[in-house]
């Protein structure tokens, strides 16, 4: 009988990663059946490489160069700022920390992952727009800068989570060995421990910034949305996700600009897609 659950259980958990491979693939066609239409009346060149994204002008001109520079843009900021701290504030938990605090920190990541980004975005226009406006004299506070200070905020819960797990899984013994061969706390970290979990916390930094690029509701509302090619981090910008949420309820079924809106909805997911294939790559060379 233990042994007929046990078989029932691995097929459903099988079946399950199989239909979870299945839906991505499903959601990956509809995308290519819908937004490949827009190829029809417009190159591929003149699409990735074009400056002006107006797709209600007389002829529509979609472009969405600036919208790729403004995503890049928002997610580097976001990764500038992140980054460090993240791991930062992983290596303070793993190795630092009382085991009491520890605990209570490790809640509190677990709780700022879980505020939605809406949230987010609103407490965003209310405090950090205005603060950016005021600290660098600009006549918006909704610029990239913005963008990319509340995405670090969003995207550290899920660096500080894995990157706390990747350094927690170096086995003891590699500590115990650099102390015992006279390393200092600090030079076991920096020379042993992080090197050890190299690979665990490149993948939570990957995951990381496929949360910051994957973003919508955030950036819609605190970056501008100004479809221009940007030219520094203190100006308006529209992100890919933006566009998408902001455009769809509006472009007519079977226009050009719902087939480009599904265009973007492509480049925006084979761009996720690359970054978690990465980070799936460098969590299995950890485990290794």
């Amino acid at each position: 009988m233990r042994k007929v659950k046990e078989f029932i259980i691995e097929k459903l958990i099988f079946l399950s990663g199989l239909a979870s491979i299945f839906f991505v693939v499903l959601i990956f066609l509809f995308l290519m059946k819908e937004g490949l239409s827009v190829f029809k009346t417009i190159s591929f060149p003149d699409f990735i490489g074009g400056n002006k994204w107006y797709p209600i002008s007389e002829p529509a001109q979609l472009g969405i160069k600036p919208l790729i520079l403004g995503s890049l843009l928002v997610t580097l900021g976001a990764a500038i700022i992140s980054i460090p701290i993240g791991i930062g504030c992983a290596i303070y938990i793993a190795e630092v920390a009382p085991k009491k605090l520890k605990e209570f920190l490790k809640a509190g990541i677990e709780l700022l992952a879980a505020i939605p980004s809406v949230v987010l975005g609103f407490v965003g226009m209310v405090t950090l727009v205005p603060f950016v406006k005021s600290i660098f004299h600009l006549p918006t506070g909704l610029t990239a800068i913005s963008g990319s200070i509340m995405l670090a905020f969003m995207a550290m819960p899920t660096i500080v989570s894995i990157a706390e797990d990747a350094l927690y899984s170096v086995p003891k013994i590699y500590k115990e060995g650099a102390l015992a061969l006279g390393a200092t706390h600090w030079q076991t970290i920096y020379r042993v421990m992080l090197p050890a979990s190299s690979s665990g916390i490149l993948a939570a930094v990957m995951l990381g910034i496929g949360r910051v690029i994957g973003e919508t509701m955030a950036v819609m509302m605190i970056t501008g949305n100004a479809a221009v090619i940007p030219t520094s981090i203190l100006q308006p910008v529209r992100t890919l996700t933006a566009t998408i949420a902001a455009e769809m309820g509006e472009a007519v079924v079977g226009s050009e600009h719902y087939f480009a809106l599904f265009a973007v909805g492509i480049v925006l997911f084979v761009i996720s897609f690359a970054i978690n294939v990465t980070a799936d790559i460098f969590l299995h060379g950890e485990r290794k």
